[in-house]
């Protein structure tokens, strides 16, 4: 049975929860990824620490994927302990590759996080992964700059 949730409920400034929880795999394939209030915890904290520092510097910013429950992340080939389905992580699109890099430095430089990937398929999409845990002092600080120069 599905929750309802409130799509609008602000995490941040200028980020909303429907942003993190929409998906066209989870509509296709009828898989309710609706987060528990602890998900939305995770988010918020994303949202505040590092999503929200790097609109402010670059302006809006898409996210291409937030939270999946176990099914959906199943559904679109994520690993089994992806930080998505903690609430922890976001896929950022990536306008251009001169984009993807400013963001890339930007994120590494001025905010905290537990994993920053610079990511692209052979056909050519890009996105950025970034997460980032509750408990600072836990935080990896992995990044890898996985971009042609």
């Amino acid at each position: 049975m599905q929750q309802t949730i409130d799509l609008q409920m602000p995490l941040s400034e200028n980020f909303r929860l429907g942003e993190f929880v929409t998906s066209a795999t989870a509509r296709r394939l009828n898989i309710d990824n609706t987060p528990s209030p602890q998900h939305i915890v995770a988010l918020r904290n994303l949202c505040q620490r590092v999503l929200q520092p790097l609109r402010n510097e670059f302006g809006p910013i898409r996210i291409s994927s937030g939270y999946r429950c176990p099914r959906l992340n199943e559904a679109v080939g994520g690993v089994g302990n992806s930080q998505h389905q903690r609430g922890e992580a976001a896929d950022i699109h990536l306008p251009s590759h001169r984009t993807g890099i400013e963001y890339y430095y930007f994120l590494r430089d001025h905010c905290p996080y537990d994993q920053l990937l610079f990511e692209h398929t052979r056909s050519g999409m890009m996105w950025i992964h970034v997460s980032c845990l509750r408990d600072l002092t836990r935080n990896r600080q992995m990044h890898i700059p996985n971009y042609k120069a």
